[in-house]
């Protein structure tokens, strides 16, 4: 379950845009959000990482329950996973880049450590 922000949207509506950048930000290992949605971001992909070491018929349903295309699953199988066999966690980075200039949001760079 996500953390506790609520990112001003309803229930369901930031379920599914947790669920569509996680899946941006494990297709292409980068990703320049706000903050407080990389801070959200982090665990969740964390979490489908340690899916994929696992590497079993069942996490990987699992996993395509949650990621929004089955190719991203299947690279994050394939290829993320297993070149992070050896690390207990910590498969993300959070880096702040500073304030968006139309609204001054903290900006942040997630990306694959």
């Amino acid at each position: 379950m996500p953390g506790t922000r609520k990112l001003g949207k309803t229930t369901d509506q930031r379920m599914a845009m947790l669920r569509q950048q996680v899946t941006d930000f494990l297709g292409n290992g980068k990703m320049t959000t706000t903050y407080t949605r990389a801070k959200e971001i982090a665990p969740l992909a964390e979490n489908m990482i340690t899916l994929g070491k696992k590497n079993t018929l069942a996490t990987y349903r699992k996993a395509l329950s949650f990621m929004t295309r089955e190719d991203v699953a299947n690279k994050v199988f394939k290829e993320i996973a297993p070149n992070y066999a050896t690390r207990n966690g910590g498969y993300t980075r959070i880096t702040k880049i500073g304030p968006r200039r139309g609204d001054a949001a903290e900006m942040a760079v997630i990306e694959l450590v």
